[in-house]
């Protein structure tokens, strides 16, 4: 049986590492470090810390480069390394420890969105499908040789939480059908093509703005990319709300500004409007748009940029 260590971090990754303790010898769970969450502050651990410790299989934390290179040689040695969402580019000494290199489930049709959030920027370009894309894992950012791919439909309803929940499931059965094939030499990687490649950059501040320009669909692709979290944001009245769900209107609103009528809060935007299923006011928790509307003096006011 193949030795594994296993490298990721968020929720997303538990699948994989949930279907690869299920018969197969992980010796080594690597994760990042606890980080500070929440109003509170207080560290709190990875996902993937949790799932490892309640399986019983070894956890570490590095913090650098140097410490993650130590830490899978003092643990090893290694057949293969698999990384889902680990959180660090690997350097060429870390993807020489395993015996057969490193292999990475990726959330995207390679080479489109390369880089740290495919899915989130797949749902806000209005892409209308997806997928997982296993690759051996080179220096350069999701530049290596593919293993395979399975592609995946994106519909309408979904946001950035369940397409995730959908892929990392879709990437955990891909991964054990092709790991074995991978080890035995009969799955072998093929050169990744440069030609519509995208990158799909960290999220930051500035990418949950939302703004009264764009039109409906843009803004509902925006909305959609960022739900649940971290939210898409955008000014009512002055103070920042977010807007979890939304969804296209019929009603004529001028844009930058918010209506309430027959229980429905719609946001006018450039050629359009929108109606506000669930958003979530500075300090509370989220609301259906009609509750949030009955807490209001009025039933119209301004929107714009947060």
């Amino acid at each position: 049986m193949s030795r594994i260590v296993f490298l990721g971090t968020p929720e997303a990754a538990v699948p994989t590492l949930d279907a690869l303790s299920d018969g197969h010898d992980v010796g080594l769970v690597v994760t990042q470090p606890d980080r500070p969450k929440g109003r509170s502050g207080r560290p709190t651990p990875p996902k993937i810390k949790e799932f490892a410790i309640s399986t019983g299989l070894t956890v570490v934390q590095p913090g650098s480069a140097e410490a993650l290179s130590g830490a899978l040689q003092s643990h090893g040695p290694f057949d293969i390394g698999v990384v889902v969402a680990y959180g660090r580019i690997l350097r060429s000494d870390v993807l020489a420890i395993p015996g057969q290199g490193m292999i990475n489930v990726h959330f995207s049709l390679l080479p489109r969105w390369r880089g740290a959030a495919p899915v989130a920027r797949a749902l806000m370009a209005g892409d209308t499908m997806t997928g997982v894309t296993i690759i051996k894992l080179d220096e350069g950012l999701d530049t290596g040789p593919v293993l395979t791919a399975q592609a995946l439909d994106i519909d309408l309803e979904v946001d950035l939480g369940t397409l995730t929940e959908r892929l990392a499931k879709m990437g955990a059965s891909l991964l054990i059908r092709a790991l074995p094939e991978f080890l035995d030499g009969v799955l072998r990687p093929v050169e990744q093509s440069d030609d519509g490649m995208t990158y799909a950059a960290k999220i930051t501040s500035e990418d949950r703005s939302l703004s009264v320009e764009a039109t409906p669909e843009v803004f509902l692709n925006h909305v959609r990319g960022l739900s649940p979290r971290p939210g898409a944001i955008i000014d009512i009245d002055g103070r920042p709300h977010k807007i979890l769900q939304a969804t296209t209107s019929s009603r004529h609103v001028k844009a930058g500004s918010w209506v309430s009528t027959d229980g429905a809060v719609v946001i006018g935007v450039k050629g359009g409007a929108v109606e506000v299923v669930l958003l979530q006011p500075p300090g509370k928790t989220p609301q259906l748009g009609p509750d949030w509307a009955r807490g209001r003096r009025v039933n119209t006011g301004r929107v714009g940029l947060s």
